[in-house]
């Protein structure tokens, strides 16, 4: 199997570096524009194997998979919605830094989520997937939620999810290889084809 995630496209939270979690907002211009270059490349990747799409039902998310897949049908799916920032929401890191210094979101979030929490969530989520076993499952969700399922996927913990930048409306893929799953293409950028 293989997993293709992408991100959404810009949102002007995400634009403006504010962390969006549960606030349904929705893309941009840009961001649309950005969902449209990832189609080519979801395309491209695909190919003639059979697929099978699951989205967060944020309209953020919704949206991109709704263009991406030219109103292709996907699944809503709670488990894959962003971390929930509570008390940051809609906060930048440096405005959240200057009452609380050196914070993360790796971390955790007052009020909201831990990165265990989530990878609980993407851990049923992934269990689920694997079981359905299409050839490609692709899944359109979050920065901060798909850089933790992508660290899962290739069973290390939710926190390697740090080490995995994720830009809007990104493609990331993950092969199960031989030696077992591996990140085969990550944090590419969609291009008008």
């Amino acid at each position: 199997m293989k997993l293709l995630l992408v991100r959404h496209g810009a949102t002007e939270w995400s634009a403006s570096g504010k962390h969006t979690g549960v606030t349904d907002i929705p893309l941009t211009d840009e961001g649309r524009t950005q969902a449209e270059a990832a189609r080519h490349r979801v395309r491209a990747t695909l190919g003639t194997a059979s697929w099978t799409a699951w989205s967060s039902p944020l309209i953020r998310a919704r949206t991109t998979a709704e263009i991406v897949l030219d109103g292709g049908p996907f699944t809503l799916d709670s488990r894959i919605v962003e971390f929930n920032y509570g008390e940051y929401e809609g906060l930048t890191t440096p405005q959240i830094q200057q009452f609380n210094h050196g914070w993360s979101t790796w971390q955790g979030c007052p009020g909201g989520e831990t990165v265990a929490d989530v990878s609980r969530r993407v851990d049923s989520f992934l269990a689920d997937v694997r079981a359905a076993n299409p050839e490609v499952a692709i899944v359109f969700a979050h920065g901060h939620l798909l850089r933790i399922l992508g660290s899962r996927a290739i069973q290390q913990p939710g926190e390697f999810g740090v080490h995995l930048f994720l830009d809007t409306a990104a493609i990331c893929e993950i092969s199960d290889l031989r030696d077992g799953p591996a990140i085969t293409l990550w944090n590419e950028v969609g291009r008008a084809g």
